[in-house]
Parts: structure tokens; sequence; C-alpha cells
């Protein structure tokens, strides 16, 4: 039985654009471009792990609105529950701690970058 691991992703947007971000070089979904966030810790909402998450990984302080979808899905080596929040920046520059390169893109930008699996449900959303 694969792993399963619990994580939010945070939907910023900006006019037509969203905040994305392209994971470091390692693990099965190295390189990917995805939503930023991250996972959830023992004792946390999924609220305040966003929060953390976003700061801890892009020096950005942000509010957490509403929910906007909710991912399963089967990588090879785990299974992911993706609780993806509309939310907004409140203060800060973006700086990368965690990622090789961030994006503001247009929905139709993202089918020029390979996104990880997870993403694309969120992408047809937006």
């Amino acid at each position: 039985m694969k792993k399963q691991i619990n994580v939010v992703a945070a939907i910023i947007q900006d006019g037509d654009k969203y905040l994305c971000a392209q994971r470091k070089d390692h693990g099965e979904l190295a390189k990917k471009w995805e939503f930023p966030g991250g996972k959830i810790e023992i004792g946390e909402s999924p609220q305040e792990a966003l929060v953390r998450e976003i700061r801890e990984e892009l020096n950005l302080d942000i509010v957490v609105n509403e929910l906007i979808s909710l991912v399963n899905h089967e990588y090879q080596s785990f299974y992911l529950v993706m609780s993806c929040y509309r939310c907004k920046i409140m203060s800060g520059e973006i700086k990368l701690y965690e990622h090789l390169d961030s994006q503001w893109l247009t929905v139709e930008q993202m089918s020029h970058f390979d996104f990880a699996a997870a993403d694309f449900p969120v992408i047809k959303l937006l």
C-alpha cells in the first residue's frame, strides 16, 4: 500500500495570471511545475500549513480564502491528497528557498510548462 501524503496548494491570482513554481531537481516530481504549497504537519490546519509553507518557500505572507479544489492523485511511489485554496498575497517579495524558478502564468501559458500531474485538474478548473 502506498503512503498517503496530505498537502495544500496556494492558488494566487494577479489579473489573469497565477503564481506557479518549479520544483527542485530531486524525487519523482523533479523539475515539475506546480502551484506552491507543501505538507500539512501534525497539529496544523490546512490553512495554517499553507501560510507556513508559502512563508518558508517563497518569503510571502498570504491570507488563505476558500477551498476551490480537492485533488486525489496516485503517483508511482505515493498517493497525494491536495487541498487547493484561493489565496491573496498580503506582503513580501518572492524569494525562492525551495524552488528552481517561479512565473506568473495565464492558464493558456501553463500548457507550455511541464506541470505535475496532480495540478492538471486545478488548471482545468481555472
